[in-house]
Formats: structure tokens, sequence, C-alpha cells
């Protein structure tokens, strides 16, 4: 039977790509202690403010990776960086204020808050919960746009599993397996995953430069694998306790800029190393009838290689002076421990308490293996939330967090820092009314922080940037008011109004006013900025007759710095999806998705032209639980850009055949 939480759930499933009620039975295998849903006891509006993409959306629109899944959804927009990483926006907000999460774990490069969202891969996930603007105060400090929190798989039959084989255009291959089974009161889940390319190719429409030629993109190849492992034990209905293992093993090229008109530099670079070893543990325990105890502790080590070549041929490290070695390793290591006491005793309210302790710890070496820094961050944060049920469809949630970080260590070769402790306080409100069984509204204010990560205080920046070890936090205040429902038979619809009010942004000052930073003409990073984000986004999918489903999204946004000409850049400011599925037998179908991109700044002097592109898939499914793929991305093979000098893939085709169990 299909609880009323299930069906707000694939409502909400329905917005995001085309899925149904029924298609959340298929995925009914969320690990559900990875959850962070603020809900208040018999509540019908959990999840309504944040959205929830399941893995049958993924793997419809075949998003092999993070970012590309996150791009599915509206409010996300997907853009690169000269680092050849993979980032998102969450309207208007990069990865380091809306910071990602793996079961409510926070996951990212202790030294500057980042993460390659290119190197995270999909196949092993149940959902991805996000957040935008609002989020519940258990996600803990940072969370000054919201939160992604990817939910891990758990089985729930006795033996079940999926397998998937690829192979695309300029010999990429992926494969991934995954098995679970689930005995009562134990169970266990395992996944493997593995991609490779040798790169991609350019569009036809790409003239070629002094240092890209065209066809093969120069240094675009990649390699990743990654194995995930949970045990769980179940002793009874209440209880529960999983300890999850990870690991993952990347290398990459750095494709080198084409264009260095927009003030980029030609850099060479090899990123032979870009691995993460993680270990967790979570429970939830009944400690009486009306309170729960739910624990999360974890270890992640990042371990990353970047080397540094004087040209093309990526066979002579490039050896400046005693400071730049051309090899930079980075040992990086998080551990720490969130605490939840749930309580129910109080009549129609839900009142959790939670404190996080957290050390995250960076060492970076060079080609020598001599130490250049050290750098080491204790954060702690204690936080309340209540959810309070008024009457039967209406939720108010109330929450407030204190977060403190306290530098423990700062060594750097030649260097003599200090720095200061720092102090947020987030408080935030949100209110739902629950319509009926399929229309809610809501309304959320919420006041978010983000401290200053390592790199933010110490980095030199090759000695073009003076440090700025007393950096205080970023501020936000974040509004919305919303509504998801059912407005006419066989559709559903998404409407989401915003405002974003930030204040103390971090950014970028010459301290000599010249146009670009450098050894003599220095930068520092610096408090200054104020940005004001309004948008609104609309969702809408919709049955045409029997054979065919129509979907979409828009993001509109008015971006605008209220301080000074800074440029908020990698965001555009209109963004939109549709995506167009036709089943003309049970056996098969045809699904086209569309996105345009309006024109975006990715400096102070130079922006890149808006874009439309085009995927087209057909799949067939011969037997049960069996499915063939072909298909083709960027079907008119438009040349267009993310940032500026760093082309994207032109026409690329694409195969797949993967089976259910």
């Amino acid at each position: 039977m299909v609880t009323s939480q299930q069906k707000i759930a694939g409502i909400i499933a329905c917005l995001l790509g085309g899925s149904s009620v029924q298609a959340l039975a298929e995925d009914s295998n969320i690990f559900t202690l990875g959850e962070i849903v603020v809900t208040a006891p018999k509540d019908q509006n959990a999840g309504v403010i944040s959205d929830t993409l399941l893995i049958n959306d993924m793997r419809k629109f075949n998003r092999e990776t993070i970012g590309s899944a996150l791009n599915l959804l509206p409010g996300i927009t997907l853009s690169n960086n000269s680092r050849n990483e993979q980032m998102i926006s969450v309207r208007g907000y990069d990865i380091r204020q809306v910071p990602l999460f793996i079961d409510g774990i926070p996951v990212y490069v202790p030294y500057d808050g980042y993460v390659d969202m290119g190197r995270f891969t999909t196949s092993d996930l149940a959902a991805i919960q996000v957040s935008k603007g609002y989020s519940s105060v258990s996600f803990g400090p940072n969370t000054l746009g919201g939160a992604i929190n990817l939910v891990s798989r758990k089985p729930t039959k006795a033996l079940e599993g999926d397998a998937r084989i690829g192979y695309g255009q300029q010999n990429t291959h992926e494969a991934n397996f995954n098995i679970g089974t689930n005995q009562g009161n134990w169970y266990a889940q395992a996944g493997v995953s593995y991609r490779d390319s040798d790169g991609f190719r350019l569009s036809d429409d790409f003239k070629p430069t002094t240092t890209e030629k065209g066809g093969q993109r120069d240094n675009s190849q990649y390699q990743d694998s990654k194995v995930s492992l949970k045990f769980g034990l179940t002793p009874n209905e209440t209880d529960e306790y999983a300890l999850s293992y990870y690991k993952q093993d990347g290398e990459k090229g750095n494709p080198p800029i084409t264009d260095t008109s927009g003030g980029g530099q030609v850099r060479f670079w090899k990123w032979p190393q870009w691995d993460k070893e993680s270990l967790y543990f979570i429970s939830k325990t009944a400690v009486s009838g009306h309170e729960t105890l739910k624990l999360r502790l974890f270890n992640d080590q990042f371990d990353n290689t970047l080397k540094g070549y004087t040209n093309n041929t990526y066979s002579t490290l490039l050896v400046t002076n005693p400071i730049v070695t051309g090899v930079s390793i980075y040992h990086d290591k998080t551990n720490g421990g969130m605490v939840e006491l749930e309580s129910t005793r109080i009549p129609n309210n839900t009142l959790r308490l939670f404190t996080e302790y957290k050390v995250d710890k960076h060492e970076s070496l060079d080609r020598l293996g001599v130490t250049g820094e050290k750098f080491e961050d204790t954060l702690r944060s204690l936080a309340v939330e209540d959810a309070i049920l008024i009457g039967s469809k209406t939720t108010a949630t109330f929450g407030f967090a204190h977060h403190e970080i306290e530098p423990d260590k700062i060594y750097k070769t030649g260097f003599n820092f200090t720095a200061k402790k720092l102090k947020a306080n987030d408080p935030q409100a949100a209110i739902s009314y629950q319509w009926s069984d399929t229309t809610a509204f809501y309304a959320s204010a919420a006041q978010k922080t983000r401290l200053p990560t390592l790199k933010d205080r110490y980095s030199l920046r090759l000695g073009s940037y003076i440090e700025s070890p007393n950096l205080t936090k970023e501020k936000a205040h974040n509004y919305e008011i919303g509504y998801k429902g059912n407005p006419w038979s066989g559709t559903t619809a998404q409407v989401a109004i915003f405002q974003n009010d930030i204040d103390d942004k971090i950014q970028s000052v010459n301290l000599n006013g010249a146009a670009s930073c450098s050894t003599t003409n220095k930068c520092q990073n610096q408090n200054v900025g104020e940005v004001r984000i309004r948008g609104v986004e609309l969702s809408l999918n919709t049955a045409l007759g029997d054979q065919w489903q129509l979907g979409g999204n828009i993001t509109n946004m008015d971006i605008k710095n209220l301080k000074d000409d800074t440029k908020i850049t990698g965001v555009p400011e209109t963004k939109i999806t549709t995506n167009l599925t036709w089943t003309p037998v049970n056996a098969v179908r045809i699904i086209g998705f569309a996105e345009y991109n309006s024109s975006r700044w990715v400096s102070n002097t130079a922006k890149v032209d808006g874009f439309t592109i085009m995927n087209l898939k057909a799949a067939w499914q011969p037997v049960t639980n069996l499915t063939a793929e072909v298909g083709v991305n960027n079907l008119t093979d438009k040349n267009y850009y993310l940032d500026f000098g760093f082309p994207n893939p032109g026409r690329m085709w694409f195969t797949n055949l993967s089976y259910l169990f």
C-alpha cells in the first residue's frame, strides 16, 4: 500500500523527469537512515520543501556522474573550471556554499571545500536529495545555499541487483554491478563501477588554436573506479545499525585552455591521482517509547596528486623556482561524528537536538616529499529543530544552529600565520500546507552562513595572493514560497519563487587596483561582496495520450552584485530543459532531451554565449528486466562553452546493455 508520504515523494519524482508513483515502488530500496527529512508525527508533508531525484531518472537520461544528474533539476546549472572539475551552482550558489553529503555525512576536500562532481558516479545510488536555500539544521555548518545528499541503497529482497555495460565514442567504456540481500534481521549491499575514456571529440565547428588542434580534445582522458560496501543489522522494528565502506580511485587529464584572451593561463596539467577512501557508521536506536538516538561516525581520506608540465608533450615537469616543483600532493583527512536525539513526547511535535564534531586536516607535499604546509581545523555545531503538526494538514518547522571553527594548526614554509576562532548562528523557519493528497504549498525563511575554508584563509596562489587568516563568515538570507501538485489529471507541476540576499561574500580584491592578480600586483580574499539573487522555477510533466510523455523545467534568475562591478561567474540567468518520451510499443522507448542555457560571465571581462543542446536515445526491452540502448549526445554537434577557452564535447554516440534482477 502506498502511503501519503510515498505519494508526495512520487509527485516530486514525476516533476523531475517523468517518473510515477509506481516508479517509486521500484526504488523502495532507499537507505532511509541516510535521508534527511524534516517531519512531524503523522505528517504528509515530508520532503515537500526539498527535491528528490530517483535512480530511475538518472538511468533514463544516462546521467553517470553526480554533476550531470543534478543538472536535470530546476535551479541547478552545470559548469566546469580550469582544473577540469565538474561543478554545479544551485540558485547562484557554488558547491562550497551548497555542500555534498553521502547519507547525511559531509563530503568535500577539507582544504578548499570543493568536490569534483565528475568523479562521483551514480550507479550505486538510490536517490539524490536537494535542499535549496532552506535545509535541515542537521546538515551542520556551511549550508549557505542548501545541501545535496546522496542516498545509498538498502536491499529489500533476499537477492536483488543490476548489471550494466556500455561503450561509446572515443573508446569510452562503462561497467557497473550492484548486488544486495535482505535476510530480515541483517542486510548487505555491494557495488562496483568502472569507467574510462580516451577523452571526447570536439565539434566540427571548433576552430583550431595554438593549444588545441581539434578532433579529439587534447589531454581529456579519464579513468574512474569505485567500490561500495554496506552491512546492516535490524534486530527489531525500531533499531538499525549500518557500516559502509567506499573506495574511489580516479585519474584524469586537464585539457589546456584554447583561448587566453579572457585572461586565463595555458596550463599543461595531469591528475594521476584523485582518490577517496571512506568508512561510515550510521545507527538508529529507540531509547524509549518516544525518544530515538541517531548516530553518524565518519572517516574520509582524500589523496590527490597534480603534475604540471612545460608543454603539451607532458614529458618535462614544470620546475620554475624552489616553490613550484612540478608536483603537488595533497593528503587530506576528515574525522568526526554527529549525534541526534529525536523526541515525540510532546503531542504533535517532533523535536530534534543535534551536535556535530569534525576535524579537517590538510597536508601538502612537493615532488621531493617535502611538506610545504599543514593546516587543521576543528568544527563544532549545536542545533535544535522542532516540526509541529498544526491540525491535520499544516506543518510548521523552526530551527536554530550554532557553529564554531577553531584553527588548531597553521604551518606554511617561510610564513607565519595566526587566525582567530569564528562563530555563526543560523535561525530558520518553514511552513507547509497539504491542500490534498496530491497538492501542497510551502514557504520558508532561513539565515545561513559559510565559514571560510583553509584555502580561503591561507593560500598564496603561487605568490599572487597574500594570506587572509582573519576572514569571517559569509552570510545569507534565503526566502522561498512554492507549490507542488496536480493541476489537472495526468499532470504534475511545481512552482518556486525565491530570493537570496548574500552579505560579506568572500571575493578577490586586487590591492593595487590592477586588472589581474600576479606576483607584482597581489590580491587578497576579503569579505566585501553583497549579492542579491531573485528567481522563479517552473516544472511540468504531463501525459499526451497513451504513448507520449512530456516534461521539463524553466529557471530564470536576476543576479545582481550590489556592492561593486565584480561579476557573479559561472551562472546563466536562464535555463530551460524539456524531454519527450514516445512509447510506440511496450518494449520500445524513444527519449529526446533538450537544454538551453543563456550566456554567462566567466570572469570580470569575459562572457560565453548561450547554447542549446539536444540528446536522443532509443531503449529496447526484448525480455523482462533486460534493456539495450543506443543514443547520441549533442545531436546537432554544437560547439558550446561552460567556461571561456574550454569547449565541451561535440556529437558523441553511446550504447548500453543493462539487466535488473
